[in-house]
């Protein structure tokens, strides 16, 4: 069995794909082979063993997976080219997409072990927006700050804790997520408004939602969120 041709095509890591030029000389050394090249029997057997998480599915891998497949197959795999192999695969768009849609990490049998750690989700929707943003004429920013904002809300935390996570150094991903955090503190003060004009009122949920031309489902999910977003009373 080989790996399926969707997956490695998927394997998509550019600065380790692009082939060296033949010198034209008769001493030229040959040309170094592609990266894909050279972990594809790896990524193949990776296949065989665990189609689950090597397959046309690219699951988020376990910390650990690297030391996992070592313990399990101590003769079979050679460790700087299981490394090389696992590195190539980690850093392809479509595992990528699946850190970023904050997917759990898996273990070698599929089955979902842990959490994504919240900067790991954020590093990967940046990185699949760059790599998006380079092939694209359109500016795929909004799209990107609601995802942004998604990932906060996902994540649990406060603004201050999330922060402290994922701002780094690159300016412009700090800006976007500057972007994101403004999109969430609107969203949340309309649905606070929302809660405040309900409660000034005795109208029912689809009465209220009536009287503003709103679905009433819609109006009923801002209302419970803005309830969960209410900060705790202090207790005396």
């Amino acid at each position: 069995m080989t790996h399926t041709p969707e997956a490695l095509d998927a394997l998509d890591a550019p600065q380790d794909d692009t082939p060296v030029q033949q010198d034209a000389s008769p001493d030229a050394k040959p040309a170094r082979p592609k990266r894909s090249e050279q972990v594809r029997p790896v990524l193949e057997k990776l296949y065989e063993l665990y189609p689950k998480m090597f397959g046309a599915d690219f699951l988020p891998l376990k910390l650990g997976t690297y030391q996992d497949l070592l313990a399990a197959h101590p003769d079979l795999f050679e460790r700087d080219a299981l490394k090389a192999a696992l590195g190539f695969h980690a850093r392809s768009t479509r595992y990528l997409q699946s850190v970023a849609a904050g997917r759990k990490r898996h273990d070698l049998q599929g089955k979902p072990v842990e959490d994504l750690a919240p900067e790991h989700v954020h590093q990967a929707l940046m990185e699949v927006w760059r790599r998006r943003q380079a092939r694209s004429k359109e500016d795929l920013r909004p799209k990107l700050r609601n995802q942004l904002v998604r990932a906060f809300e996902a994540s649990g935390l406060s603004l201050d804790a999330y922060e402290t996570l994922v701002r780094g150094k690159d300016e412009e991903a700090n800006t976007l997520l500057d972007e994101a955090f403004a999109a969430h503190r609107a969203a949340s003060a309309k649905r606070e408004a929302l809660l405040r004009a309900f409660e000034a009122g005795s109208a029912a949920v689809e009465d209220f939602a009536g009287m503003y031309g709103l679905d009433a489902k819609a109006v009923a999910r801002d209302l419970d969120r803005a309830r969960r977003e209410r900060p705790a009373p202090d207790v005396a």
